[in-house]
């Protein structure tokens, strides 16, 4: 018999992690293993795209109102203070809950860019996500939207690029006019755009007195929803105290209904009678916080009512994100 020729073993290029570029899932991986790309290297970067950062708003100023920007906002606008300044030629940066055509974002012809938060985001963390986008629309070409992507695994956060000290105000809208410049006279293919995300924007006012709640209108009845910054068992705890002795409520014919799970945060939401509107509620709300301040520093066990109450509220709860 023949014998078998010895095989020979090609020189691989040794590179480092780091090195190893983004090819197509069944193209051989780069780094020389003779492996597809999604058995190797992929494996590492599909793992970082996917992994979910549970809070993902966590350290900024507002992390409340980022989340209920997110989830909650039809229409609002915040200007952002970033670490390093304004780059040249870029006036302002301007966060937006939508913007046209979902793009993520879109450099206006005098340079200012506005940044859209309720996007699809291509990786679990979407704090890295709107920081790719951001850093893209800062060097983009005037008047050109900046569209999605994945972000590399290893970009800036949100968290690297804004001012953790710079204020974060929201300013709610009632319509979608920030779009354009001069909404007066726009187009007539822009007015009607406009026209039909009006129609569709649920009215919606922030609450002076206390941080990150939103009163919002819907037909049959109106709601407060309440992005609250504590420990989700705690405050469930807390909610559960008041709930069983009868003071969760914002006022006559208001009532604790449940609450959101969002990016980490939890959301209680109130029903309110058709005739509450945002100023009605402003009080009560401020109150309640002085309340919930007292039940959220008790440590006593919970009663049987108020694991009942507890169950109750939980039972309700909807996770958002």
């Amino acid at each position: 018999m023949a014998k078998k020729r010895p095989q020979t073993t090609a020189t691989r290029p040794q590179l480092s992690d780091a090195e190893i570029p983004v090819v197509g899932a069944r193209e051989p991986c780069p780094c020389g293993s003779g492996r597809r790309y999604k058995a190797c290297h992929g494996r590492a970067a599909a793992h970082a795209a996917t992994e979910l950062v549970h809070r993902p708003f966590e350290g900024l100023a507002g992390e409340g109102d980022w989340v209920a920007l997110r989830e909650l906002v039809p229409a609002a606008t915040v200007e952002l203070t970033l670490k390093d300044g304004l780059p040249e030629g870029v006036p302002s940066v301007t966060l937006a809950t939508v913007l046209p055509m979902a793009w993520p974002a879109l450099r206006r012809d005098d340079g200012t860019v506005l940044l859209g938060l309720q996007n699809d985001t291509a990786s679990g963390d979407i704090s890295r996500d709107l920081a790719d986008t951001l850093q893209r629309a800062l060097a983009a070409e005037p008047g050109t939207p900046v569209q999605a992507r994945r972000a590399p695994a290893d970009s800036p956060r949100l968290q690297d690029l804004l001012d953790p000290k710079g204020p974060f105000e929201p300013v709610v809208h009632d319509g979608f006019e920030f779009w354009v410049q001069d909404a007066e006279n726009a187009t007539p293919d822009v007015t009607a755009s406009l026209e039909r995300a009006n129609a569709a924007a649920i009215p919606t006012v922030k609450l002076t007195g206390v941080d990150s709640a939103y009163w919002c209108e819907t037909p049959e009845k109106n709601h407060l929803r309440w992005v609250m910054p504590y420990p989700e068992e705690q405050l469930l705890d807390a909610l559960a105290r008041l709930h069983a002795a009868g003071r969760s409520s914002l006022g006559e014919g208001t009532r604790l209904v449940g609450s959101f799970r969002a990016h980490g945060l939890t959301v209680p939401v109130w029903d309110l009678p058709s005739g509450v509107g945002a100023e009605d509620v402003e009080k009560p709300a401020a109150e309640f916080a002085e309340r919930l301040a007292t039940a959220l520093a008790s440590e006593a066990p919970l009663t049987a009512d108020e694991r009942r109450a507890r169950g109750g509220l939980t039972n309700r709860q909807v996770t958002l994100s």
